[in-house]
């Protein structure tokens, strides 16, 4: 049984029953031909029996390993690597079937290659999940055949792997590196002009060109016999959460990913830059109850903590409570602390029925409300209007994109902080406003 189930035939064999079809026919015409189509049918007989000879005699004549990441990033290209080795004494052409996770409805997955004998190879793709959660591999299928290619030999590996897939782990590394090399500013985050300075004094150093000439310490100037400032540096372990409505406006997709993925990539990437700016990261979701909590830590292995809690949050088919969320922050953050709420409002009149919640916890920490531009919306406003249909969705358009942008103004005028973003852009702008905020001492 098992033999059978690993035994396919070649389309190459299909091609010679089409020719040994052909002789019998023309036979018909050609008598002579007859006893030739004959011959060469028996000789492919032999052949078909020869050739299961070869591919069945080794037990072990290949040997595939599919290579999987631990954790796979959401929304990222993530690489697969499949290495696969031939024991075969022949040429052995490969034909390779892997049944990637349901969730990615891909079914025309197929890599063809030869290998020599005891040849090793790689052979890597890339998979980009679009949701987090559990992402199951079926079989990994090698088909092997012989240079006859009468028939072909299944080989099965590594069946039903199951990888986590997490919120973008590979974004997170990106701005981890750009933090600790200080040059956060060549992904597009632009240079923040310091007004004054805080309050927290890192050293005297020696006056270069362009240093404030306000900070000169004139005690240390006269003992060095040359101009020398005090040098400071941002506050540090300032608390810092990251608030994520989970509620139904966060369901609307954006190239495949929800709203919920870009602000959950972003919280993930964030954090980890706040933490190595020696602030504490904590964060919050809700909708119409608080989902989870996680005190503000400044310990590196804090970030562990959140990205698990990321993982598990979901959406709700449910308008958020926001009296709920000021209530939770106004008992649970007792310190004045910056409040990253990602949220969306796609009517101003959304917006008024929360604002009460939003001043009041405006009146105690620095709340900066982050909500998305509708990037469809864009592309149809900047379209030519060709016919009276068009110009009605232009119009239509237009006031959704100009409710927006009154949303950021009345908000501002309350003295709220505000992020009108892309989706794509939302990670830049939240860590560009995190440092303006810092910058001006702020918080």
């Amino acid at each position: 049984m098992q033999f059978l189930k690993s035994l396919y035939i070649h389309n190459t064999f299909f091609r010679y029953i089409a020719v040994l079809a052909g002789c019998f026919m023309l036979s018909f015409w050609i008598p002579v031909l007859y006893p030739t189509a004959w011959i060469l049918t028996l000789l492919l007989l032999g052949l078909f029996l020869f050739d299961i000879y070869l591919l069945y005699t080794h037990s072990k004549g290949l040997v595939a390993n599919r290579v999987l990441p631990k954790k796979l990033s959401n929304s990222d290209p993530n690489p697969i690597c499949i290495v696969f080795e031939s024991f075969y004494p022949f040429k052995t052409y490969i034909s390779l079937i892997d049944e990637l996770p349901q969730q990615f409805q891909k079914r025309d997955f197929e890599y063809r290659t030869s290998l020599f004998r005891n040849e090793k190879k790689e052979f890597e793709y890339t998979v980009r999940p679009v949701e987090r959660g559990e992402y199951v591999f079926g079989n990994l299928n090698v088909y092997a055949s012989s240079a006859l290619k009468i028939i072909k030999r299944r080989f099965v590996f590594q069946k039903n792997q199951m990888v986590p897939v997490y919120p973008s782990i590979i974004q997170m590394q990106q701005y981890d590196f750009l933090a600790i090399s200080n040059n956060l500013t060549q992904i597009g985050l632009k240079k923040i002009r310091r007004i004054g300075h805080t309050q927290e004094f890192e050293q005297i150093k020696e006056y270069v060109a362009g240093d404030d000439i306000r900070t000169v310490n004139w005690k240390a100037t006269a003992k060095q016999n040359q101009l020398m400032i005090n040098q400071f540096q941002d506050e540090k372990s300032q608390p810092i959460y990251s608030i994520i409505d989970t509620g139904r406006v966060m369901k609307m997709p954006f190239n495949g990913l929800k709203l919920l993925d870009y602000a959950i990539n972003a919280t993930l990437a964030f954090s980890n830059v706040a933490l190595k700016k020696n602030d504490k990261t904590g964060m919050v979701s809700f909708s119409k109850k608080i989902e989870t909590f996680v005190p503000a830590v400044q310990k590196l292995t804090h970030l562990n903590t959140i990205l698990e809690k990321l993982y598990n949050i979901t959406t709700e088919y449910t308008d958020s409570d926001f009296g709920l969320l000021y209530a939770h922050v106004k008992r649970k953050v007792t310190h004045r602390s910056l409040l990253l709420l990602y949220t969306n409002f796609e009517h101003i009149s959304a917006l008024k029925r929360q604002l009460p919640y939003l001043m009041g916890m405006a009146k105690k920490h620095v709340l900066v409300v982050i909500f998305f531009e509708n990037t469809e919306l864009e592309e149809l406003i900047s379209a030519d209007a060709e016919d009276l249909q068009t110009i009605y969705h232009k119009t239509i358009a237009e006031k959704f994109s100009l409710d927006k942008r009154l949303m950021q103004k009345e908000l501002q005028r309350y003295g709220i902080q505000t992020i009108l973003t892309k989706p794509e852009e939302l990670t830049i702008n939240t860590i560009n406003k995190y440092l303006e905020i810092k910058s001006r001492g702020l918080l």
